[in-house]
This record gives structure tokens, C-alpha cells and sequence, in this order.
């Protein structure tokens, strides 16, 4: 669940349509405002999923952004590039005349390091933060682009909320975890669609997406830095990375995904944990830091 394919299309079109992801939730179905704080955020070259933690703060993976010079140019006070958000749950299908953009400032963990050393060391330290409402945020001259905290309507006021230290941990074998995403379904593997489910309405392009899967307990190398989902249920791809994994119903936000064991994403879900002390200091010190709330 690598991060999503280059907008060919470039500049202008970035700040009036739309960036391009590849794929997204397997096994989904439409979510509609189920997740209404569930966004998708691109920089105009990349895009992603992530979660608004409040009207200032936006939860999502270091692997997004962190190598790509915005479109959008950067923070003039911070020097942080910008990434801009909207939470319509079906782009595909919405004028761009009427979608509502958020613009932010990205940061990312510092010690992030994709790939070190394998699987076992792989996107090691994968979080990130977009942080609405900063001084030093410049937006698109369009009447649709917003540099501040985002509107409770957006999101009809619910978030997602981070976990207590250590949840995960506490979790059983099989416990549900619900996997959010926006993206593209149609991806194929050979010469045609996955499945029917694949191609669900409405749209199958910039739609946001949502599967149940369970957890697998893990004792690998990397079970302290990441959870383990099962493949056989709804699982992530290419426009996914960056979404929250959910506990079952609710709006806890366990992990964000990060990558996948094979490139046809039908392999195991790999998602970077955020209920360890590590990622939680980091990412409440650099919400403060850079004057957010969660």
C-alpha cells in the first residue's frame, strides 16, 4: 500500500481537479459519511488518506510526502510543505467548483526511514502530521481553499481520537479492525478486474471506502512498530496509506496504513502503530509545537 502514482497531468490541474491514487480499500464498499473525519490529501503529486484528530490537526503517514516538493509550494514561516485536504467522501462524482479544500502545513517524523534493512525495518517510524490553521499557510487564490482550523460542518463535527498507550497490546486475535480509504477499486491483476466487488457504485475513483478485517497476532520483528491485518478480509492498496485502522465501531485510531507484502495488495496489511509511547510523544510534541490541539 505504497502511496499513490504521479499526477501526469501536473501544476494546474492539481490545484483544480484532481491528483491521481491507484488503488484503495479491497473487499470495500462505499462509506458515505460513516467516517465523515476521514479525508483524502494530496500535494499535487501524490495523494493519500488521513484522519482530522480536530479542527487543527490531521493524522497520516511520513511516507506520503516526505520525499515530494508540493505543488503547493511551502509554509513561508516553517518552510514545511503544503498539503491540502477535503473530506467529500465521492470526489469522482462532485464538481471541483464544489469541493472545499483545507490547506496545511506537513510535517513528518525526522527519524523515518523507508526500507532500512527489509521488511523488518521497513517505513520504521511512518507518521505524520498536517497541522490547519498555522501562520505561514498560503492557499490557492480560489474562493474554495481555506488556510485555517477546519470547519465542524465538514467533518459534521465528529474526529477521530488517538488510543491509550500500549491498546493495541490489549487487543485479541481476530479482534475487528476497520479499515478506511479513498482511492481507485478497479485495480487489476493480469489481464482484467480483481472481482465485481471490486467496481462497486457510486464511482470507483475518489470515493472513500471502507472494509471490517481482524487482527492477526503477531510476534514478528516489527510487531512492536506495526499491527498485522489479515488479507482474506477488506485489506489496503495504493491510495490507502496514511487511512486509520480503526477498533470496530469506533473512531480510535490504532494504526496508520503503511505497506503491504505484495504489489498486487492481496498480501497482509502491514499498518504503523500509534498507541506506542514513541509515536505518541512525537506526535502530540509536534501538535504543540506547531500550534494544534488533539
Amino acid at each position: 500500500m505504497r502511496r499513490s502514482i504521479l499526477v501526469a497531468i501536473g501544476f494546474v490541474f492539481a490545484l483544480v481537479g484532481l491528483a491521481l491514487p491507484a488503488s484503495a480499500v479491497t473487499n470495500g464498499t462505499y462509506d458515505g459519511n460513516n467516517h465523515p473525519y476521514v479525508g483524502y490529501a494530496d500535494n499535487g503529486v501524490y495523494a493519500c488518506t488521513g484522519t482530522l484528530l480536530s479542527p487543527t490537526v490531521m493524522l497520516t503517514a511520513a511516507h506520503c510526502f516526505s520525499d515530494s516538493t508540493s505543488a503547493l509550494g511551502t509554509n513561508t514561516v516553517t518552510g514545511a510543505p503544503l498539503v491540502r485536504v477535503t473530506f467529500e467522501p465521492n470526489l469522482a462524482n462532485t464538481p471541483s467548483a464544489q469541493l472545499r479544500w483545507n490547506v496545511g502545513s506537513y510535517y513528518y517524523d525526522p527519524e523515518f526511514a523507508i526500507g532500512g534493512g527489509g521488511i523488518p525495518g521497513f517505513d520504521t517510524h511512518d507518521v505524520a502530521v498536517i497541522i490547519f490553521g498555522e501562520s505561514g499557510c498560503r492557499a490557492p487564490s480560489a474562493s474554495n481553499y481555506s488556510c485555517g482550523p477546519v470547519p465542524a460542518s465538514a467533518t459534521s463535527g465528529k474526529y477521530g481520537a488517538l488510543p491509550s498507550e500500549g491498546l493495541v497490546d490489549t487487543l485479541a486475535m481476530n479482534s475487528r479492525v476497520d479499515v478506511v480509504g479513498y482511492g481507485v477499486q478497479n485495480f487489476l491483476k493480469g489481464g482484467g478486474p480483481c472481482d465485481p466487488d471490486c467496481r462497486p457504485t457510486p464511482g470507483d475513483a475518489f470515493t472513500r471506502f471502507y472494509a471490517p478485517t481482524t487482527l492477526v497476532a503477531s510476534k514478528d520483528t516489527i510487531s512492536d512498530e506495526f499491527i498485522k491485518l489479515h488479507a482474506n478480509r477488506g485489506g489496503s492498496c495504493f491510495g490507502d496509506s496514511g487511512g486509520p485502522n480503526l477498533v470496530g465501531g469506533t473512531n480510535t485510531v490504532i494504526a496508520i496504513n503503511s505497506f503491504v507484502t505484495n504489489g498486487l495488495c492481496s498480501g497482509n496489511t502491514y499498518s504503523y502503530r500509534v498507541d506506542t509511547a514513541e509515536a505518541l510523544a512525537w506526535i502530540n510534541g509536534t501538535v504543540t509545537a506547531h500550534g494544534g490541539s488533539v
